[in-house]
């Protein structure tokens, strides 16, 4: 167990409860599940996705509605039945290594050489079925910043993709009486209503939280939204993938697959997709692997329609890989034939950046809090009973539903204008790495160039802080890191094993400049606001460490390059700029092959992704409709 002084409340919470709740229940072995029943996959279907995840399976359900178009689903994980990820409490319990990938970052340069553990959902219900069920969005600039980089007329915009956001979720006001009891203020009209994935509240909130949230109101320039899908930054409540008529996870299974008995709906599990099958400039199918015992069989299956690819951004550009599609000099190296040259796959590699910075104000003695259900045995004993009788109070509660998403003129006023001026000014080919391909530095730079204008803007959220309801700080989240990865094949063995995965930490030089006053920003909450009188003390990095040499070495030592939020591998950008997809989300230069997952983000929202991922799938089935 690490300890608090290193990691604060949250970062121990998470250790503590990730711990295995019961073995995993799974369904028989079945190499096959068929909705229909049938015992082997058919020849063709109408469209073939990979991966049964946060986006596969929701454009599976809906292509499969009206009964008129067959949809075959090939997910290489199993189908998992387990009290870990049904459970809301934490929000982390089902996190780590037993329903995701096996991977390891190469060690990051920038961080002690350190290697970081590549979190992707391996299951049915993708990473939807592990992540920590913050159902965030990020704000009107980050989804208008997509489409900026096709011209002012795209429909990747916060008008074009609000449809979607509201189309995704079901959205469950608060109980009222909880709602009450801390502020919780929330507004329909940025919901709807009509999904099976929903967007819950736990019947109890820690009465700490507002005076936590009530503390940003001592900072010039916060500002606090009436909902946290209006699009704004600032600080505000936000509600949990949980259904709560049940208490439980609300995740792309339970919404998208749970209960689905079509004849033109077919999902095949335990199944590896090797390639999609190229003919003439047209994905006409994939093979797919499966292991039984000690053999080994391979199956091709026939798309009508269309592949698409939806196997997340590890592995979506690892795919394209594997078929002749990406960088030729990448594809040569590992002996594979290029049949479309296309330089930005695998490249723009992003993810969410944590640090872990603790305060603990020691006279912060509003109670119940969360380490009474620690250290308080009358208070867990409660705890424990009404959960039982009927599923309320703390174990109801995920990770938290408060928080703080802030941008730069507020977190660092005297200097977001000298960082933005900075980022705009610098040679940013030089912070890619030296053979990359020129359209991908035109596509970096012109990322680049919006993200310094987002630095001078209140409503691109930089700084993301959860709060705890205890008296300690929470994770501190760098919301749009300027740093770009690559994730690609191993060219020793491409088809044998994971890609490789390259974070690239602090290889921009900004990322650090942010990263510090990100860190200066967490103090002065503390010691400048009304917290200052619950006795703050700063235990990690140790309040003597001020410099920004010794702040830079401390997030070089604790720094995490990633919140578990791979994207941007497949970029929908114009192909000039690197981008691998267009707007209609078709890969350049491939017909019938489209991606639709995290890897077509040009760039992250300020927020966790999986709500974002789900809009994405809803409006891409509109555009594969279109094309019917």
């Amino acid at each position: 167990m690490y300890s608090l002084t290193k990691f604060g409340f949250l970062a121990t919470l998470l250790l503590a409860v990730a711990e295995p709740f019961g073995e995993a229940r799974r369904r028989p072995e079945l190499q096959l599940r068929f909705l229909n029943g049938s015992s082997q996959v058919k020849p063709s279907y109408d469209y073939v996705i990979v991966g049964a995840g946060t986006a596969g399976l929701t454009i599976a359900d809906r292509l499969t509605a009206d009964g008129k178009s067959t949809v075959l689903v090939i997910e290489n994980g199993k189908v998992v039945d387990s009290p870990r990820i049904n459970q809301v409490y934490s929000g982390s319990a089902a996190m780590g290594p037993t329903w995701s990938y096996h991977i390891n970052s190469v060690p990051q340069v920038n961080l002690r050489n350190r290697s970081t553990a590549v979190l992707a959902g391996n299951l049915v219900g993708g990473s939807s079925a592990i992540n920590a069920m913050m159902t965030v969005r990020g704000t009107s600039e980050d989804y208008d910043r997509w489409g900026s980089f096709f011209g002012n007329s795209s429909s990747w915009s916060w008008d074009g993709l609000l449809p979607y956001l509201k189309k995704a979720l079901n959205f469950v006001p608060p109980d009222p009486a909880v709602a009450q009891s801390v502020n919780i203020t929330y507004d329909t009209s940025f919901w709807g209503n009509s999904s099976g994935v929903y967007a819950g509240w736990p019947f109890f909130q820690w009465p700490g939280l507002a005076t936590q949230i009530e503390a940003f109101r001592d900072i010039p320039g916060v500002e606090f939204p009436t909902d946290s899908g209006a699009g704004r930054a600032g600080v505000y409540w936000f509600p949990t993938f949980m259904d709560p008529k049940v208490v439980e996870r609300s995740y792309a299974r339970t919404g998208h697959f749970d209960g689905i008995n079509r004849t033109n709906h077919d999902v095949v599990t335990e199944s590896h997709v090797t390639k999609v099958l190229l003919e003439d400039g047209t994905a006409t199918g994939v093979v797919f692997r499966q292991k039984i015992g000690n053999a080994t069989t391979y199956t091709t299956v026939k798309a009508n329609r269309e592949v698409i690819l939806s196997a997340g951004a590890i592995h979506s550009p690892q795919i394209l890989q594997l078929s002749g599609i990406g960088p030729s000099k990448l594809l040569q190296s590992a002996g594979i034939n290029t049949t479309v040259d296309l330089p930005g796959v695998g490249q723009n590699f992003q993810d969410h950046p944590m640090m872990f910075m603790s305060i603990v104000l020691g006279n912060f003695t509003t109670h119940p809090s969360p380490m009474d259900m620690f250290g308080n045995q009358n208070f867990t004993k409660w705890a424990q009973e009404v959960w039982r009788a009927n599923k309320t109070g703390p174990y109801s509660m995920g990770i938290g539903n408060a928080a703080a998403w802030l941008g730069m003129p507020v977190i660092s006023p005297e200097r977001f204008e000298a960082l933005a001026s900075k980022l705009e000014n610098q040679d940013h080919a030089a912070q890619l790495p030296p053979d990359t391909d020129p359209t991908v530095v035109a596509g970096y730079s012109a990322q680049m160039k919006n993200m310094a204008a987002s630095i001078r803007s209140s409503n691109t959220a930089f700084y993301n802080h959860v709060l705890t309801g205890a008296g300690s700080s929470g994770t501190l989240v760098d919301l749009h890191p300027l740093s770009r990865g690559t994730v690609n094949i191993n060219t020793a063995d491409p088809f044998n094993t994971e890609p490789v995965v390259d974070y690239r930490a602090l290889t921009n030089p900004v990322d650090l400049d942010i990263m510090v006053e990100m860190l200066r920003f967490t103090k002065r909450y503390f010691f400048e606001t009304r917290l200052k009188e619950f006795g703050p003390r700063q235990v990690q990095p140790p309040d003597y460490v001020n410099e920004f040499e010794d702040l830079a070495g401390f997030l070089q030592t604790n720094l995490s390059p990633s919140e578990f939020h791979p994207s941007g591998t497949c970029a929908m950008m114009p192909k000039e700029l690197g981008g691998v997809v267009d707007e209609n989300l078709k890969v350049y230069g491939v017909k019938n092959l489209r991606v639709v997952d995290a890897s077509i983000m040009p760039t992250l929202p300020g927020a966790n992704t999986c709500q974002s991922v789900y809009a994405i799938a809803e409006k891409a089935v509109d555009l594969i409709k279109a094309d019917m």
